[in-house]
């Protein structure tokens, strides 16, 4: 299946796993919908590919529960709109050293740059999923006098920053539904296909920074005043998961990253959903999984990431993931 509407211009399709760029006789919009078999999924994949825009969405049933992701060099620079519509999975990349939860029902918008890791999804049900890619340049240009959550997200982006609106997802709202479905069951032909997916596109992005807009504002409790205080707690996550097997002390973490332990403290609570601790145990426990799918001995790992013996990261391994360590080693 294939729609074409042309023009002389220079935009992005994507040919298989890879992004192509034309340059004679563009295609303002191109659509195409294949099916695709591998040893690790099949899945049936719809892409909608316009200048500025790149619209994807589909059924994928994964055949193994972990995938490695490798780094490529062809990819347009561009935002993602994620919504996971059924299943669930987990990205975790080493570029940034940051995991990426995909829920069922949940929405997220993400600039990941560049991917090299790996990825975890259930093979027990169909992942679906819909995703608007904007180009980084045109994303930057909507995002300006939006709202405070949308431009913050932009500034990060701006500064080549990989990131996240919010490192908690949201619920996929009923508007936000209904946008999709009529992105889904557009039969408009040609010039007019085009503005309406446009229009649309613009909208989701309208109603996900309403929604986390709304989500910052209900979090009266935080005491961050400012753009700077945020910085500062994105800094102290960085820098306590680049120091993982030496981690500091709060007040050294407080000194390092200018500002004072309270608002550390219940910033970090604030904008993450967890203790500064919390989340660096989270984070070691994750990364500890990983170390175990590349078959390094238990000890090694218990040791490398700072637990008092084997027993205690075997406690705690087992209390985050019901399994034991040497069960996800066989």
């Amino acid at each position: 299946m294939g729609i074409n509407v042309g023009k002389n211009d220079r935009s992005w399709k994507r040919v298989g796993g890879k992004f192509e760029q034309f340059s004679l006789k563009e295609q303002l919009l191109t659509e195409t919908r294949e099916k695709y078999s591998f040893s690790f999924s099949d899945a049936e994949l719809v892409q909608i590919t316009t200048p500025d825009i790149y619209i994807v969405y589909g059924d994928v049933i994964f055949k193994q529960h972990q995938l490695y992701f490798k780094p490529t060099n062809d990819v347009p620079d561009m935002v993602k709109l994620r919504f996971t519509l059924s299943g669930n999975g987990t990205i975790y990349n080493q570029v940034n050293n940051q995991k990426y939860i995909f829920n069922s029902n949940q929405q997220n918008i993400i600039y990941m740059p560049e991917l090299d890791g790996t990825g975890e999804y259930d093979t027990g049900r169909n992942y679906r999923f819909f995703e608007v890619h904007f180009a980084k340049e045109k994303f930057l240009q909507l995002s300006d006098n939006s709202c405070r959550a949308l431009q913050e997200l932009a500034d990060r982006i701006d500064g080549g920053r990989y990131a996240q609106i919010a490192e908690q997802s949201l619920p996929i709202s009923l508007a936000m539904r209904d946008c999709v479905q009529s992105i889904l069951n557009c039969n408009y032909a040609e010039g007019l296909k085009l503005m309406f997916l446009q229009s649309k596109c613009v909208e989701l992005l309208v109603l996900q920074a309403e929604a986390f807009e709304a989500a910052i504002t209900k979090k009266k409790n935080i005491p961050l005043q400012s753009a700077y205080d945020k910085d500062c707690i994105y800094f102290a996550r960085d820098y306590l998961v680049q120091h993982i097997h030496q981690p500091p002390t709060v007040a050294q973490l407080a000194k390092i990253c200018g500002i004072n332990e309270f608002k550390l403290k219940q910033g970090f609570k604030g904008l993450f959903d967890n203790s500064i601790f919390g989340y660096l145990s989270d984070y070691k426990l994750n990364y500890a999984k990983e170390l175990l799918f590349e078959d390094k001995p238990i000890k090694s790992i218990a040791y490398e990431l700072g637990y008092s013996s084997v027993q205690h990261f075997s406690t705690a391994f087992r209390k985050k993931f019901a399994i034991s360590p040497g069960k996800v080693k066989r």
